[in-house]
């Protein structure tokens, strides 16, 4: 950690088809003096923002530079393609890329899967954005694959979609400017991993830990043994009468004279 003091927000960017609202709820439950502000961004200007100090730290879709950016991958996304509803492919459960070969496919300026090769037929022109894109796929222009979280942040009635088996995939990391793993950086890696409020590791440990007490000894225990179990002295019957207290002696009563 190498921030020594406390911003007195949190600035929390986020790239389309991110739902942070979890993370908040928790950040806001554990440091409720700390506000955290979201910030949306786009997938492409997403690095830049966080390197310019624009937020402390990001969801972000991988790939990012790893020798400015320290990155923990969270999980990776299901490709779809959206379709019309009334098109072939609503009628089945999954398509791969070759399945797509006669369809026009749309690729945005902001798509965000890295292809090898696209899969059907290229448009004329391509859409400046994946919103403009999805109104392409409803007026019947083609089609659109994306990352799962963007077709369900662009839902349409009218619009369906599916999934792409052989179709590239995209990884979502929670990622900060290496050179600035600040206390509050740190407390938001702490929740995304899912750390207890009393972990040990970060900052904020409250209630704070305190020191484990030693075990109190009877006072006639010598400090080094432990007490014998009780009904038993020293560990020989007590029928043996050579190991009870005094006074407790057991025998023959005496005969009186």
């Amino acid at each position: 950690m190498t921030g020594s003091e406390e911003s007195p927000s949190f600035r929390l960017a986020y790239v389309p088809g991110v739902t942070p609202g979890k993370w908040v709820r928790i950040w806001n439950e554990r440091l409720p003096e700390v506000p955290l502000n979201l910030i949306g961004v786009s997938a492409a200007e997403a690095s830049d923002v966080l390197l310019r100090g624009g937020a402390d730290a990001g969801f972000v879709r991988l790939p990012v530079d790893r020798t400015v950016l320290s990155a923990i991958p969270l999980y990776t996304e299901t490709t779809v393609v959206v379709v019309p509803k009334d098109h072939v492919v609503a009628a089945v459960d999954e398509v791969s890329a070759e399945d797509l070969a006669d369809d026009i496919v749309l690729h945005p300026l902001d798509d965000v899967l890295d292809w090898e090769r696209l899969p059907g037929r290229p448009a004329i022109e391509r859409p400046a954005t994946t919103a403009d894109a999805i109104e392409l796929v409803a007026a019947g222009v083609g089609l659109l694959v994306v990352p799962q979280s963007l077709a369900r942040l662009h839902h349409r009635k009218d619009l369906t979609y599916r999934p792409v088996t052989d179709a590239p995939e995209s990884r979502v990391a929670l990622s900060w400017p290496e050179d600035a793993t600040t206390d509050l950086v740190e407390d938001f890696i702490g929740i995304v991993r899912g750390r207890t409020v009393n972990s040990t590791r970060g900052r904020r440990t409250t209630p704070a830990a305190t020191p484990a007490q030693p075990k109190r000894q009877r006072p006639d225990s010598g400090g080094a043994r432990r007490n014998p179990a009780a009904g038993k002295s020293g560990g020989k019957s007590p029928r043996s009468g050579s190991g009870g207290p005094k006074g407790a002696k057991r025998g023959k009563p005496r005969r009186r004279s």
